[in-house]
């Protein structure tokens, strides 16, 4: 993935080149249609993503719990837990994901603190 296109998402803005470099090795870019299930309630968990370009619902049972755009992030809680997926994700546009793996993310919390720690943060609140 292009490093530069990092720089757009407010979770990797504050990192130097070398940073956003490194991160981009971690990760891959998706295209993901409309209606599609990024992850499912109850399941393990394998992925991390950032929202690069259009919408998805964060759903919980029937209740819808918010709407995710552009810069947002999902995935971090059941990976940095290792507890199931707490919620789904459903894709309402096309969408294109920034996905990294568990291992992938392991490695980006050890060598990028300040990431892990804004990743950290958000977990707090949305647990809140």
């Amino acid at each position: 993935m292009d490093a530069n296109r990092l720089k757009q998402l407010p979770l990797f803005a504050s990192l130097s080149e070398k940073e956003r470099e490194k991160v981009a090795q971690w990760a891959d870019e998706v295209d993901v249609q409309q209606g599609k299930h990024l992850v499912d309630e109850g399941q393990f968990a394998y992925e991390f993503f950032v929202i690069e370009d259009g919408t998805a619902e964060v759903r919980k049972g029937d209740q819808k719990l918010a709407e995710l755009g552009p810069g947002d992030f999902f995935g971090e809680i059941a990976l940095l837990e290792e507890e199931r997926r707490t919620a789904s994700v459903i894709a309402t546009t096309g969408l294109r994901v920034i996905v990294m793996t568990r291992r992938d993310f392991g490695s980006m919390q050890s060598e990028l603190p300040s990431v892990a720690a804004t990743i950290r943060q958000a977990l707090e609140e949305r647990r809140g």
